[in-house]
C-alpha cells in the first residue's frame, strides 16, 4: 500500500481503466481494502491535450507530450498551437499530500504539464528508534502467535532490518518460519521469501478483505493473530477476528507523525481553500486525516471540505485511502487499480474534462486551473487575470459590472481601477484582446458566439 495502503502491489504505471466516484461509506465496508463495485464516472467532454492512450506496459500509456514551457508576458512563448502538443495536465495545479515516493508522483504528474505543490502531511518514524515495535517484537518471540499476517512488503523488510540491529534477527525468523504465515499479495510474498521464509498462502485478490474470509472460516477462536499495520490501525479487520474469539497483536511497522515543518502543509491548505489548486492527490488514509486535522486546527475545516466537494478534486489512490474523506460527505475519485501510474491517468482525464468549451470572439477558449487554451494555444494568465476571467465566464456573454469584478479580485480593494489593470493584462496573456469586450460604464463581457456558442444566460 502507498503509505499504509500499497505498498504491497506493483507500480508499474501501466494503464487503468475508467476512474471511480464513491458517493459516501459503505455500511458493509469494514475499511478493509480491495476490489469493489464503483460507479465509472464517464460523464463530461474529454476537452484539452492528448488523450492518454490504453497501452499496458509503457508509464500511463501514452508517449510524453513535451511541449515549451509557456511563457510569462502578454506574448510570450506560448505551447506550440494544436492540442496534440499540449499535455493533458497543463494548465492545471496538483497538490501532493504523500511523504514516501513523493518525488516519484511528482515527476509523472510534472510530465503530464502539472505544476506540482508538495506537502507532505505526516512523517515516517524510523524503524530503528520505534519503542513499540522493538516492544512488539520481543512480545512475539517470548510468546508465539498462531497467525501473522504481512501486509506490506516494505513494513515486512523494515520489520527484519529493525530486528537485525537489536539483535533480535535470528530469533524472529525462527518464530516467523514456525507459524502459519499470510501474505497480503505477490510483492510481500517475495520479500517473505528473500528473508528466506515462505509463505503458507496468499490471496488472488491482494485483499485483506479475502485474508480475514479465510480465518474467519477456519475459525480463530483461542488464537493468537498477529498482524503487521501499514501506517494506521484496521479497525474493522482487527474488531472482526476479536469478534471470532482472536486475540490480535498489531505489529506497528511504522507510525506517522506530524512534518516536521508545518509550513508547506499550511501553504496547500491556503491555497486549496482560495481555489488555487485543482486536485489534491492522496495516497494514504492517515495523509487524509492529517490535513483534515490541520485544517480544523486552523479553523478551516468547513471551507476546506467545501472546496473538495464542489471545485477541488479530492483524487485518493485506493478506497481505504479515500474513508476519511468520505466520512465527511466528500466524493473522491479513485483509479480502478490501486497505484500512482493510474492515479496520475484519473487526473489525466477528469481536470480536463471539467473544462467546458466556449467559441469567443471566433476562438475555441477553454479556461483551465490556472491557464487558458486559445485555439490549442496554451497561454498563462496571472492570479487576478483568471479570477476575472473566471468571473466573466460564470455567465458569458453578460455584462458583469467593474464592481462584481472588483469583489472577485484577490485582496479585493475599493478601487475600481485595480479592475481596468488586470483586464488590460488579462488581455494581453490571452494574446486576443478581442475575447474581452469593454460595455462603456457598465463593465466588461465575454464576446461569446452565440451563433455557435451557448446563448447569453446559458452559463
Amino acid at each position: 500500500m502507498y503509505e499504509g495502503e500499497h505498498d504491497g502491489r506493483r507500480d508499474d504505471g501501466g494503464a487503468g481503466r475508467d476512474g471511480r466516484r464513491r458517493d459516501g461509506p459503505r455500511a458493509d465496508d469494514p475499511g478493509i481494502d480491495g476490489p469493489r463495485a464503483h460507479g465509472s464516472r464517464t460523464d463530461g467532454p474529454r476537452t484539452g491535450g492528448s488523450r492518454v492512450g490504453d497501452r499496458r506496459g509503457s508509464d500511463l500509456g501514452n508517449s510524453d507530450h513535451r511541449g515549451s514551457a509557456p511563457g510569462d508576458g502578454d506574448h510570450g512563448p506560448a505551447v506550440s498551437a494544436g492540442s496534440a502538443d499540449v499535455r493533458p495536465l497543463d494548465g492545471f495545479t496538483v497538490g501532493v499530500t504523500a511523504a514516501r515516493r513523493a518525488e516519484e508522483l511528482g515527476a509523472l504528474l510534472e510530465r503530464r504539464g502539472a505544476h506540482v505543490v508538495h506537502a507532505p502531511t505526516l512523517r515516517i518514524v524510523p524503524l530503528p528508534d520505534d519503542a513499540e515495535l522493538l516492544a512488539a517484537t520481543k512480545d512475539l518471540i517470548d510468546r508465539a502467535p498462531d497467525v501473522v499476517i504481512a501486509t506490506t512488503a516494505i513494513g515486512f523488510r523494515g520489520w527484519i532490518e529493525a530486528a537485525e540491529g537489536w539483535g533480535l534477527g535470528a530469533a524472529l525468523l525462527a518464530r516467523l518460519g514456525a507459524v502459519e504465515l499470510l501474505a497480503r499479495g505477490p510483492k510481500v510474498k517475495g520479500a517473505i521469501r528473500a528473508a528466506g521464509l515462505t509463505e503458507h498462502w496468499s490471496p488472488r485478490s491482494e485483499s485483506l478483505a479475502e485474508v480475514l474470509d479465510r480465518l474467519l472460516e477456519e475459525g480463530v477462536r483461542g488464537r493468537r493473530v498477529a498482524l503487521q499495520l501499514h501506517g494506521e490501525p484496521l479497525p474493522g479487520f482487527v474488531e472482526s477476528l476479536r469478534a471470532g474469539g482472536a486475540e490480535v497483536v498489531g505489529v506497528p511497522v511504522y507510525r506517522w507523525m506530524p512534518p516536521a515543518d508545518i509550513g508547506p502543509v499550511d501553504r496547500l491548505l491556503d491555497a486549496a481553500v482560495t481555489r488555487g489548486l485543482d486536485a489534491i492527490t492522496f495516497t494514504s488514509a492517515p495523509a487524509a486525516t492529517s490535513l483534515l486535522r490541520r485544517a480544523e486546527e486552523r479553523g478551516l475545516r468547513d471551507e476546506l471540505l467545501r472546496a473538495l466537494r464542489h471545485d477541488v478534486l479530492p483524487a485518493c489512490v485506493g478506497p481505504v485511502t479515500a474513508l476519511p474523506l468520505e466520512a465527511h460527505e466528500v466524493v473522491t475519485y479513485q483509479p480502478e487499480r490501486f497505484r500512482l501510474g493510474p492515479l496520475v491517468q484519473l487526473l489525466c482525464r477528469e481536470l480536463p474534462g471539467r473544462v467546458r468549451p466556449l467559441t469567443v470572439a471566433g476562438r475555441r477558449v477553454e479556461i483551465r486551473g490556472q491557464a487558458v487554451l486559445v485555439d490549442g494555444v496554451l497561454r498563462t494568465v496571472p492570479p487576478a487575470g483568471m479570477a476575472l476571467l473566471r468571473a466573466l465566464a460564470r455567465r458569458p456573454g453578460w455584462v458583469v459590472s467593474r464592481a462584481d469584478l472588483l469583489r472577485a479580485l484577490p485582496g479585493t480593494g475599493r478601487d475600481e481601477h485595480a479592475v481596468e489593470t488586470a483586464m488590460a493584462r488579462l488581455r494581453g496573456a490571452l494574446g486576443a484582446p478581442k475575447l474581452i469586450q469593454t460595455v462603456v460604464k457598465r463593465g466588461y463581457r465575454l464576446a461569446l458566439d452565440p451563433q455557435v456558442g451557448a446563448k447569453y444566460g446559458d452559463a
